[in-house]
């Protein structure tokens, strides 16, 4: 077990496991290792355990996105062919109703986030797994890219617009989290 030790003007010792399997430790500064020791050799049960949750996690995300094959080009340009039918009609659909206009709609295989708003270009781009999700879901993603056009972060006044064009997006994101994790 990979153990990195943070030294920090704080009061207490603190650990966290990364989703990569790390293990960091967070100490007052002059903490010595004999006591971060004992203090990792303390919580190594919670240590494993939450390992071993993170693995399975990941298992299960690795078996969502294994659900759409993209290796090949024939697969993504079927993939782009269904993307096209599902969102560009929601997006023409909100973009009318929110009073916006994006300037282009691209996707890509992204795994990090659903998509994405650059509201320099007023381009949006959406990964290829929302083909996975439940069309409800990928209209709330649609809907919260558009919203950027409108408010750029992620402040109340975005929330307030996101309430007035789709009230159910905070359903939608706990369901999207549910299918993933």
């Amino acid at each position: 077990m990979q153990v990195n030790v943070t030294y920090r003007c704080t009061s207490r010792l603190s650990l966290r496991v990364t989703p990569t399997g790390r293990v960091n430790v967070s100490a007052p500064i002059g903490t010595s290792q004999a006591v971060i020791s004992v203090f990792v050799e303390r919580h190594r049960d919670w240590i494993a355990q939450s390992l071993q949750k993170m693995e399975g996690q990941q298992r299960k995300r690795a078996s969502f996105y294994d659900r759409l094959p993209l290796e090949t080009p024939e697969q993504r340009a079927e993939a782009v062919r269904c993307l096209d039918s599902l969102i560009l009609p929601l997006v023409r659909q909100y973009a009318q109703r929110m009073g916006v206009q994006p300037a282009g709609v691209t996707y890509k295989p992204l795994i990090s986030k659903w998509g994405s708003c650059h509201t320099a270009t007023r381009r949006l781009t959406f990964s290829a797994y929302l083909l996975l999700l439940p069309s409800w879901c990928v209209e709330h993603v649609v809907v919260h890219e558009l919203a950027h056009l409108l408010v750029p972060n992620h402040s109340p006044r975005f929330h307030a617009v996101m309430d007035r064009f789709f009230p159910r997006w905070r359903e939608a994101r706990a369901e999207i989290a549910r299918q993933i994790t």
